[in-house]
């Protein structure tokens, strides 16, 4: 059995700790692109619930404090003559809405959270994402300074039109002016 030098067992552990770290760091940013997709991925099917919802109400959940006013609360009721229900109450990130089930951000332990901004004829809604490299992170959504969770929202997606660069009642503004 051949034994190693001095000098060769170093190189060997050197380039071990090389590899090592490379590993390292490649994982981690593996696993930030991992949370990222879920992200995007997790907008993509509250935009499904929503655009079902739009389909059979003609109109989108309302939203309070960044979530969507759309499960049943302490003073939900249904309303005689439409069969709709009244007085919804907003919903948590992670909890059963009339919608179907919410998701929640992937780093929700964390402090991050999904925003939702709607005035029931079109929405918004935004995500944290944690890469600057992503597709979907775009600068003009992190100018707006909004809170997704602890976190500033710089991704997301809207209902046909609705820029995600200004506020829902700026663009309606926007709208009334040229017509």
């Amino acid at each position: 059995m051949q034994k190693f030098s001095r000098p060769e067992l170093l190189a060997i552990v050197i380039v071990l700790a090389l590899i090592s770290i490379a590993s390292f760091f490649n994982f981690r940013i593996s696993l930030r692109r991992a949370r990222d997709a879920q992200r995007m991925s997790d907008i993509g099917q509250i935009v499904t619930y929503l655009d079902n919802f739009h389909s059979n109400t003609g109109s989108f959940p309302a939203s309070v404090d960044g979530k969507m006013v759309a499960c049943l609360g302490p003073g939900t009721t249904i309303d005689p003559k439409t069969g709709m229900y009244i007085n919804l109450a907003p919903c948590t990130w992670g909890g059963n809405s009339l919608l179907g089930k919410l998701p929640i951000d992937p780093s929700s332990n964390q402090g991050a959270a999904y925003l939702y901004l709607s005035d029931g004829r079109t929405y918004q809604l935004f995500a944290s994402l944690e890469g600057k490299d992503e597709d979907e992170y775009k600068s003009t959504v992190l100018a707006r300074d909004l809170s997704c969770g602890n976190r500033i929202c710089n991704a997301g997606k809207a209902f046909s039109q609705t820029p995600l660069d200004k506020s829902i009642e700026e663009y309606e503004n926007e709208i009334r002016g040229k017509l």
